[in-house]
């Protein structure tokens, strides 16, 4: 698929001393904004704030709403978290952002897909976001570089290439379990069950990617 004129694409390319996580979904209105802001605050909670280590978090849509805010329920979620809200634009997804991913998180499988269908050889980094916890679960962390002594962006690296290796092995118990489902337009209630969801689901890919354990 060839890029539309003006973006640019031919200079784009993936930094090497950063790793870039890309939480996509649908109108990047409600799940990724979640997810894209619950990564900064568990980040930012196991490495202090601001957290470096070259780590970025960003998030778009399939169908974006270009410059939309987050949903009302969105915020709300990630303010029950102590997560932050604010300064939140929607993005419609583009080449560009697939090409300097270093890994792509997706609400749904068909949301993965989309991603694969746009080439740049997405395929061996784009995971769904319970898909990707999944094989996680799976790495032994001993087996990862050290990111005090490595850095965390050789951690981070190491960690899709072991998750991308596991996947054919390490299949979904069910067609439902690597999803989360779209919660626009439902009740605050609907919206705080997924909240939850996401939130356990980030949980042991932060600690995998930090190696720094949630603090209880």
């Amino acid at each position: 698929m060839t890029a539309p004129e003006g973006r640019g694409i031919g200079t784009v390319h993936r930094a090497v001393d950063s790793f870039r996580i890309l939480h996509v979904s649908t109108g990047n209105v409600c799940r990724s904004p979640i997810t894209e802001r619950l990564t900064r605050h568990a980040l930012s909670d196991r490495l202090g704030d601001p957290f470096s280590g070259g780590l970025i978090v960003e998030s778009a849509g399939t169908w974006g709403h270009e410059g939309a805010p987050m949903e009302a329920n969105a915020a709300a979620v990630l303010a029950d978290f102590g997560a932050d809200a604010t300064g939140f634009t929607g993005r419609e997804l583009l080449d560009e952002h697939v090409i300097t991913a270093d890994l792509v998180l997706t609400a749904t499988r068909d949301h993965r897909a989309q991603v694969i269908s746009m080439g740049h050889s997405a395929g061996l980094r784009t995971f769904t976001l319970k898909e990707f916890t999944r094989l996680v679960r799976a790495i032994d962390p001993a087996t990862l570089p050290d990111p005090l002594q490595e850095g965390m962006v050789e951690r981070a690296r190491a960690l899709v290439r072991a998750a991308a290796a596991l996947r054919g092995w390490l299949l979904a118990p069910s067609v439902e379990a690597d999803e989360v489902n779209d919660p626009y337009g439902a009740p605050i209630t609907f919206f705080r069950s997924i909240g939850d969801e996401i939130n356990q689901a980030l949980d042991p890919v932060v600690t995998a990617l930090t190696g720094v354990p949630t603090h209880h």
